[in-house]
């Protein structure tokens, strides 16, 4: 927890020692490198801040995003480079400003550029050597249209290859489809945003900062099935509202909302609805049928080893907004392109995610048993939590289809760190992976309001106590993961 703290704090005893993260929090070392080398071989780059983005439409939305200040430089379709004026010609707290904006801006859509393109420009440049080829135009081919058909297959509902539409990332993914509902419902007047529930904090801050007037598009309805009240917000914003944005279930208390009857509201008041099913996996529970359109990341339960980020998403083929939303989506997705080399990599994984999937379902429900039934633990959130294991169970593909997370809070006898410190699972903010993760995931998320009385009686009003615990399960003997819970609790 120290080193948590550290890490939120800035404090450079700790972050002297973090060579990497996760990639849309940490830039990248080859990130990094690559923007040095730019620095020192490109003309006019000289001592300026350098960030790399996915590709010149990235690059085009964060310059228009920071008002025109600063330049993009073309370096290859898949690596282009935001440079900001010389430090010389900006004050300090506008630099510091500015540095901050641009990253929030690429961490919130999801817009770095990959690190393998950033591994194989250097490469080019025998600045480093190269470790793996660079796939020809058929070996990227091939591997897309693997990705998207096995895609096309976990979504459901008769969905086709070339109705999967890819991203460089899961929050990409969530931009680009916040962007399709805009384009169809902006032009009839529908501008605002409804976040339902507590949502994965950066699409908490799409909402909040990239619709068209902020202040006023902005709505949030925190509890998930209370359906009565979120009709009365559709009847309060008549006419104005654009999209509902609702993770099934949610991160992190794992609620799942009766999703059929949260579509017939939407559809009743013309409202379009992005369903993101990320935390459970497209393949334990069928949502398609049930939005208008899916988001997901594919860097959880796909991407199993954990090292690479992509994302997908899909247009409900049956919603009556389909044929505006569709081609819509694809030109949202298409500003950002995904780097051949990820999608090989995926491809390589991607056959292995159902029975990956089949083992974490076996797990997790005897962790639960086991968490549920310790002295030390005071309360236990999972798909089949009681809340709402009726409306789980009505979107789940199988009876055991549980999905990796289970969140988790301590009685007071046992403190966060006692526990956290001591705890031998592998500690990390991602989930769905062959290997269990654990994290303190208010203060990784959320340490804004952690560390703040207000702050903390937001996450109360939400029905989160801040010393909440996330743990993925992973495809490890389910005996491995108890016996090390146990160690830690006892």
């Amino acid at each position: 927890m120290r080193d948590v703290i550290g890490y939120e704090e800035k404090d450079p005893a700790i972050t002297a020692h973090l060579t990497s993260g996760y990639p849309r929090f940490v830039v990248h070392p080859l990130l990094q490198r690559a923007a040095v080398v730019l620095q020192r071989t490109q003309a006019g780059l000289a001592g300026r801040e350098i960030w790399l983005c996915a590709g010149p439409a990235v690059a085009a939305a964060l310059h228009a995003h920071l008002d025109g200040v600063g330049e993009v430089v073309s370096v290859t379709p898949y690596l282009t480079a935001y440079a900001f004026p010389s430090a010389v010609s900006l004050a300090d707290d506008v630099a510091a400003a500015l540095s901050r904006r641009t990253k929030h801006f690429l961490q919130h859509t999801g817009g770095f550029a990959s690190s393998r393109a950033a591994e194989d420009w250097l490469a080019a440049r025998r600045e480093i050597e190269a470790v793996v080829p660079v796939p020809n135009e058929a070996a990227a081919k091939a591997a897309s249209e693997q990705v998207c058909g096995a895609m096309a297959g976990f979504f459901g509902a008769g969905l086709t290859a070339d109705a999967v539409c890819l991203t460089p990332s899961g929050m990409a993914a969530t931009y680009a489809a916040f962007q399709a509902v805009n384009a169809v419902q902006a032009p009839r007047g529908r501008t605002r945003w409804v976040q339902l529930g507590w949502l994965y904090l950066d699409t908490i801050a799409i909402l909040q900062k990239f619709t068209a007037t902020p202040a006023d598009d902005y709505l949030h309805h925190a509890d998930v099935f209370d359906l009565t009240g979120l009709g009365k917000l559709f009847v309060a914003h008549a006419g104005q509202i654009a999209g509902v944005l609702a993770e099934v279930p949610t991160n992190p208390l794992i609620q799942t909302p009766s999703l059929p009857a949260l579509l017939a509201l939407c559809r009743a008041h013309g409202v379009a609805l992005v369903v993101d099913p990320t935390i459970a996996s497209t393949l334990n529970v069928d949502v398609l049928p049930h939005a208008d359109v899916v988001v997901n990341s594919l860097t959880k339960y796909t991407a199993g080893e954990g090292d690479v980020i992509l994302g997908a998403a899909a247009v409900n083929p049956a919603s009556p907004l389909a044929a505006e939303l569709r081609p819509a989506l694809v030109a949202a997705a298409a500003l950002a392109p995904v780097y051949p080399r990820d999608l090989v990599r995926l491809a390589e994984q991607i056959g292995a995610t159902p029975s990956l999937v089949a083992r974490i379902n076996e797990n997790t429900p005897r962790v639960v048993e086991f968490l549920r039934a310790h002295p030390r633990v005071a309360e236990v959130f999972w798909s089949g939590h009681v809340a709402s294991a009726a409306n789980y169970a009505a979107l789940a593909r199988t009876p055991g289809s549980v999905g990796s997370m289970i969140t988790f809070t301590l009685r007071p006898s046992l403190a966060l760190p006692a526990f956290y410190d001591r705890v031998r699972i592998a500690k990390g903010p991602s989930f769905g992976l062959s290997t269990s993760l654990i994290c303190p995931f208010m203060y990784l998320a959320h340490y804004d309001l952690v560390t703040t009385e207000e702050g903390r009686a937001e996450l109360r009003r939400n029905g989160l106590n801040p010393d909440l615990l996330r743990l993925s399960v992973g495809a490890e003997p389910a005996e491995e993961i108890i016996a090390a819970l146990a160690e830690a609790l006892d």
